[in-house]
């Protein structure tokens, strides 16, 4: 161990050779020290672990090609286009929804020029972002008023604390939630500064529980949609018009936490736990919050529609502009929630709607068209078969969708090792694996990602 870590040579000693040297002149010399340093760093705690017992040819053109593949891979993007073949439609570790062309360059629009973000263009004074989408959520929701920020959590935040703060908010034990990243309900109604009285049990709770906790410290009942599991069984839970109903009576504001959020009806897709925001102002819900990229397929952000006085204040109160939605994000989803009035149909303009609503024939077809061209690129073993797909992204847990995937075994790479090289290409191929095949399901696959499916495979192949 010891003469070989002697043996390493110094940094400006391998500067001064030839081939780093040719490096120099297409690199710059940060880059060229910073892969140098990392490479010796990696061999000499190779060598002390007792992993290596030589030594590369520090003056070889092999040496200084794996320093130049070390900075090209430094040079590319951390954030990067994959291939989702997970048939999971809505993946939080993916990106969630996937945008509309026309978000897309409404993004690019505003993002490459200056924009109207708060300039009224008839009067030429200053304007409000949220005026850009406002009368759109009402038109689509039939809400009085509305307000977007940038995510729900922040949307409930806000909400509560401008309501609220200091002040009871009355839950139900059974939708005292917790979402992705381990933050619960009851930490964000604490943060916002009012006290949560939990009423009812984890499976059941009445109207009159509500009722009974009520008392002149209570601002707010906060209902919350379990989106991302369902409890089965001994259970009851009022209904939305009766909370109304006692929120009326009591002078206290019903507000209900959607987490994903729908504006049409899926019942038609098999789909039928989600309730549709409209239809939930309609029951006398006062404030609902919901996901912007989530089932309504727009980019991430929070938003809050109900009644306009309710939503003045959420506007004025100094969070609002801490949680503030931006312009690129405010562009997209104003492209998007266009995309639900006519001429548009959402079930073929909006992404996530499109792959909910495609039939199996045609996710079996794309599967059979996937296996087809596998196959005839030299790979024996793949197979076409039934599949279950899922919406995600914490919506309608425990139904899924009739789909098809397309499974593939390799005799020189195990499934793990499939898994691992079609990470490292171009554009990455995420699928799972299933009795150690790799799997990839043609629900979430697009047409478009057949030929980057193949490049990958080719590349695996030619490894």
């Amino acid at each position: 161990m010891g003469h070989l870590l002697r043996q390493l040579p110094q940094m400006q000693a391998l500067l001064e050779t030839a081939q780093i040297g040719a490096l120099l002149q297409t690199y710059t010399r940060p880059e060229v020290t910073g892969a140098l340093r990392s490479t010796l760093q990696t061999l000499r705690g190779a060598i002390q672990s007792g992993q290596r017992d030589s030594l590369p040819e520090f003056t070889s053109e092999t040496f200084a090609t794996s320093l130049a593949s070390y900075i090209e891979a430094k040079r590319q993007p951390n954030m990067r286009s994959v291939i989702n073949a997970t048939g999971i439609i809505i993946h939080t570790n993916l990106g969630r929804a996937r945008l509309a062309p026309e978000a897309l360059r409404a993004m690019h629009a505003v993002g490459a020029d200056y924009s109207n973000l708060e300039l009224d263009l008839e009067t030429g004074k200053r304007g409000s972002r949220y005026a850009h989408v406002e009368g759109l959520i009402c038109d689509l929701t039939g809400a009085e008023a509305a307000l977007v920020v940038n995510n729900c959590a922040a949307a409930v935040l806000l909400s509560l604390m401008a309501t609220a703060q200091g002040k009871k908010v009355i839950a139900s034990r059974g939708e005292l939630i917790e979402i992705g990243g381990s933050f619960r309900l009851p930490d964000v109604i604490e943060q916002s500064g009012a006290i949560l009285k939990e009423v009812g049990a984890t499976n059941k709770t009445r109207t009159s529980d509500y009722e009974r906790a009520i008392d002149e410290e209570t601002a707010v009942l906060l209902k919350s949609h379990t989106s991302n599991f369902r409890i089965v069984g001994f259970t009851t839970a009022p209904k939305r018009e009766d909370l109304a109903s006692l929120a009326r009576k009591s002078n206290t504001i019903l507000m209900e936490d959607l987490g994903s959020g729908v504006l049409i009806d899926l019942s038609a897709y098999g789909l039928h736990d989600e309730p549709v925001v409209s239809d939930i102002l309609k029951a006398g819900v006062d404030l609902v919050m919901f996901s912007g990229d989530k089932l309504l397929g727009g980019p991430q952000a929070g938003i809050i529609a109900g009644r306009s006085d309710i939503v003045s204040r959420l506007k004025s109160h100094p969070l609002c502009r801490a949680v503030r939605i931006d312009k690129l994000s405010l562009a997209a989803l104003e492209a998007t929630l266009r995309l639900y009035r006519e001429p548009h149909d959402p079930f073929q303009s909006v992404p996530v709607l499109r792959a909910i609503a495609q039939t199996v024939d045609e996710i079996r077809a794309r599967a059979e068209r996937l296996a087809t061209a596998l196959t005839a690129s030299g790979i024996e073993d793949v197979v076409v078969a039934k599949s279950a797909a899922y919406v995600g992204g914490g919506s309608l847990p425990q139904q899924d969708l009739e789909s098809y995937s397309v499974s593939v075994s390799t005799p020189h790479k195990t499934a793990d090792s499939l898994v691992a090289a079609l990470r490292e290409a171009e554009r990455p191929i995420i699928g799972l694996i299933r009795d150690d095949r790799f799997v990839m399901d043609a629900r979430t696959v697009t047409d478009e990602d057949l030929p980057a499916i193949m490049d990958a495979f080719r590349g695996v192949l030619a490894g």
